[in-house]
């Protein structure tokens, strides 16, 4: 098909650059109708702006995922613009310490935290009520290997993206019986703007053998979950690295 996503309503938060941007402009590709969501508004016109020019709808909506008045709003917007919502990707995130646990920033340490945990349960749970109401719903979290096996230096991500996986399981179980899918995407090592500052001291990015990866190379991934059956998988990880961690 073509048009995989034809009628579809999505909602990509992190949607202003990087795979976020990457998964909103292939979804709109694909047909679907979507909403980019992320904090500056300039970047989310620019996504927006990029899928109309390709002949798709979107809709550019400012909001911080940690407030819930904001995330309640940006889940508002697309229902009222679009008439619904099908699926959700939870991909905004955040990694701001690189310090061992005991040289960490408690408030850089929690930042992480409220923005790729809690930030993601405001959007679940402001939009499952809409995909309950959809054909076959779908939730999209954006996980890490680094929230299976832990990276010293690293642990507020690692703890951040472990508490997102057992969301996501948790969030299947809860809601397998409304027909909504809920897995997790592993991009593995991507070259974004939030890795630029430290490839050169996370030994993720220097793994024998790993594959670095474009924004562009996690969208058929995305597209895979989104395009599978009304009953299909839920509470799996799929994942993109070469290697384990």
């Amino acid at each position: 098909m073509s048009k995989p996503l034809a009628d579809k309503v999505a909602l990509v938060t992190g949607a202003g650059r990087g795979i976020g941007r990457s998964i909103a402009i292939s979804y709109a590709n694909a047909g679907a109708n979507v909403c980019v969501c992320a904090r500056t508004q300039d970047e989310i016109d620019a996504t927006a702006t990029a899928i109309q020019a390709s002949g798709g709808q979107a809709v550019a909506v400012r909001a911080d995922i940690t407030r819930e008045t904001e995330v309640g709003k940006m889940v508002a917007e697309t229902v009222t613009t679009f008439g619904g919502l099908d699926i959700l990707v939870a991909n905004a995130g955040v990694h701001i310490c690189h310090d061992t646990v005991v040289d960490s920033d408690p408030a850089a340490w929690w930042q992480t935290l409220e923005t790729n945990l809690f930030g993601t349960y405001l959007c679940c749970r402001a939009a499952i009520p809409h995909l309950k109401t959809s054909v076959g719903g779908k939730i999209i979290t954006i996980g890490s290997g680094m929230g299976h096996k832990g990276l010293p230096g690293n642990s507020d991500y690692c703890c951040s993206k472990a508490g997102l996986w057992m969301l996501t399981r948790l969030l299947a179980e809860e809601l397998k019986g409304d027909r909504i899918s809920v897995n997790e995407l592993i991009p593995g090592p991507v070259d974004t703007s939030m890795t630029a500052n430290n490839k050169s001291e996370d030994s993720v990015f220097s793994i024998d053998g790993e594959w670095i990866k474009d924004p562009e190379e996690v969208v058929p991934m995305a597209l895979f979950l989104a395009t599978q059956p009304n009953i299909g998988p839920t509470a799996q990880s799929f994942s993109l690295m070469r290697r384990d961690g």
